[in-house]
């Protein structure tokens, strides 16, 4: 029996693949549970409307990840810490932090989205690459420097 799946299935296809499987198995297992549906021709039709809206909606998802990092490109984010006497950092710069100067300045990232290999214990500047959807990359400069004490 031709079915065409409603989802990924693990070690048989993915989400609007039609599959050739056994009549006791769609009948069952995959129809009952909402995994898969008959291949008729209406479901056909029904299969190629939805890949194009799929396809169209990946599109605009594209555009919108290309203009975020086309914002955040070479964009500085300066965060403030106490240091000491030698100028050692009393705390440590964490990519939690910088996604909380990046949400200040207007762009909602998310900690993992920034590749940090470690946190940062010294003042200086530092270029720091975020990673977005499709395999979309941009890159801040990250400058620490001494908090100023306010009396």
């Amino acid at each position: 029996m031709r079915v065409i799946l409603l989802q990924d299935i693990e070690k048989l296809g993915k989400k609007h693949e039609v599959k050739e499987v056994s009549n006791g198995h769609a009948r069952n297992f995959l129809i009952p549970k909402g995994l898969a549906k008959p291949a008729t021709r209406e479901a056909l039709v029904w299969l190629e409307t939805q890949k194009e809206i799929e396809a169209k909606k990946a599109e605009e998802d594209l555009k919108k990840i290309q203009e975020l990092a086309s914002a955040i490109d070479d964009q500085e984010i300066i965060i403030p810490v106490k240091v000491g006497e030698q100028d050692q950092l009393f705390e440590s710069v964490t990519s939690q932090k910088i996604s909380e100067k990046l949400k200040e300045a207007g762009f909602d990232l998310k900690k993992s989205q920034i590749e940090l290999p470690e946190s940062i214990k010294e003042l200086g500047e530092f270029p720091v690459k975020i990673k977005l959807d499709h395999n979309l990359e941009a890159e801040i400069r990250l400058i620490i420097t001494k908090e100023e004490e306010q009396q």
